[in-house]
């Protein structure tokens, strides 16, 4: 656990999608809420607009638990140039 946490301050915004993505029966609106959230959350920290640590806060996720959910979604958690690359590898 951090020593200290940032709280990022949040606004709410209002999203329109289509009644599609409900049609699953297994999918409820809270469901879908948390989904589109968190995928949003994800964008953004992809683009380098938001900080694994405030997007994880976005959706209401740890920071471990977004970097792992980030992974099972293909986004890279950690940019790392060839040099850091060979070091991490050295030590492998």
């Amino acid at each position: 656990m951090p020593l200290f946490e940032v709280i990022v301050r949040m606004k709410t915004i209002q999203l329109v999608v289509p009644e599609v993505l409900l049609l699953d029966p297994t999918q409820s609106m809270a469901g879908l809420e948390r989904r589109s959230q968190f995928l949003l959350a994800l964008k953004y920290f992809e683009l380098g607009e938001l900080s694994s640590g405030q997007a994880a806060q976005m959706c209401g996720l740890s920071r471990p638990a977004f970097l792992l959910e980030a992974g099972r979604y293909g986004v890279a958690v950690a940019e790392l140039d060839q040099d850091e690359l060979d070091a991490e590898f050295a030590h492998a």
